[in-house]
């Protein structure tokens, strides 16, 4: 079992910026000792929050992380020049000492794709023309395309990553149709925090039993993104919670996440129809009996938790680091 934490780069509007990222420092160093094994941050733009871009953020929290490695997650490479996706990566692997896992994803909000001019009907080309790109650019090839947002004749990098041929893949997908897609391209699949166990079992099929109709190996990591807080008692952690990480999908609802799950999706709930089999909320014990099925019964081997959501005191978000570190975590590697 390996463990790993999301920090937060998204903050209330006039949030002090600087304290804000000594605060998500302190979070890093929360868990560097205790045995977990990943630090993540993700990446949205023109975002509703105030939110600094991850490549920086990671690059500044490398010296911070001590033996963990680094993962971004995830990229939006559809709305970016794969020549600069290339090299900023490279770069980034180079700085982390190949301590990294480059997630990558395909994005959701229209807000995004207008503010770099991609029309609709050319996202998931652009993708996959990207991936493509960048790849090739990191095994040393010459790149020769014409595409009306790329242009090389005969390019190649003189820095590429550390690790050869290149870092671990991890794919964010929500629909059954990007799950699929994730099987093919990636390492694995990133599952994301916002759907129901059964929702994700039945993806988790169509994952298999993709990359096995492709002759590729089983998914040596097996990620699950959640959602959690822990306190001494389950009433104490809806309180500290919730007001917080209902908001955030009070966020995601009106940024159109909820859409991109199969099915009749809503995030427009009262919090306990919300939390309900999505969220890990409670005591340690309470904690520990939520994700004993993600782990026995859907095989999750890595756990990428988020426990610190924009406006939470991160004191609070410490509290419940502090309960994951000595009653969660070893009772889920036991």
């Amino acid at each position: 079992m390996k463990f790993a934490l999301f920090v937060s780069n998204q903050h209330p509007p006039g949030t002090n910026m600087l304290t804000a990222l000594d605060e998500q420092i302190r979070m890093v160093h929360a868990i560097r000792d205790h045995g977990w094994d990943t630090v993540w941050v993700g990446q949205h733009f023109l975002s509703t929050l105030s939110q600094t871009q991850p490549v920086p953020f990671l690059a500044r929290l490398a010296p911070e992380a001590g033996d963990m490695d680094l993962g971004l997650g995830i990229q939006l490479i559809a709305l970016l020049n794969p020549v600069h996706v290339a090299e900023e990566i490279a770069t980034l692997d180079i700085m982390c000492r190949g301590k990294f896992i480059y997630g990558i994803g395909l994005g959701y909000r229209d807000v995004e794709y207008n503010a770099f001019a991609i029309p609709n009907g050319t996202r998931v080309e652009r993708f996959e023309k990207n991936l493509e790109i960048i790849e090739q650019l990191w095994a040393g090839e010459s790149v020769t395309v014409d595409l009306p947002w790329c242009k090389l004749d005969n390019a190649s990098l003189t820095t590429v990553p550390l690790q050869q041929p290149r870092p671990e893949m991890w794919v964010a997908a929500n629909s059954d149709k990007a799950v699929l897609r994730a099987a093919r391209i990636g390492d694995t699949w990133m599952i994301n925090p916002h759907a129901r166990m059964e929702t994700v079992a039945n993806q988790l099929e169509l994952f298999h039993a993709e990359r096995k109709a492709h002759n590729l190996p089983p998914a040596k990591e097996l990620p699950a993104f959640k959602e959690i807080f822990c306190a001494p008692t389950r009433k104490e952690a809806i309180e500290l919670a919730a007001p917080f990480l209902g908001e955030k999908y009070q966020t995601y609802q009106s940024w159109g996440q909820h859409k991109a799950l199969p099915g009749d999706e809503s995030f427009d709930l009262p919090f306990e129809q919300l939390e309900e089999d999505r969220f890990i909320i409670g005591s340690p014990e309470d904690c520990i009996r939520q994700l004993l099925p993600w782990r026995d019964d859907l095989k999750i081997n890595n756990f990428v938790f988020r426990t610190h959501w924009s406006g939470m005191p991160v004191a609070s978000a410490l509290q419940s680091i502090d309960l994951l570190n000595r009653e969660v975590i070893p009772a889920l590697k036991s």
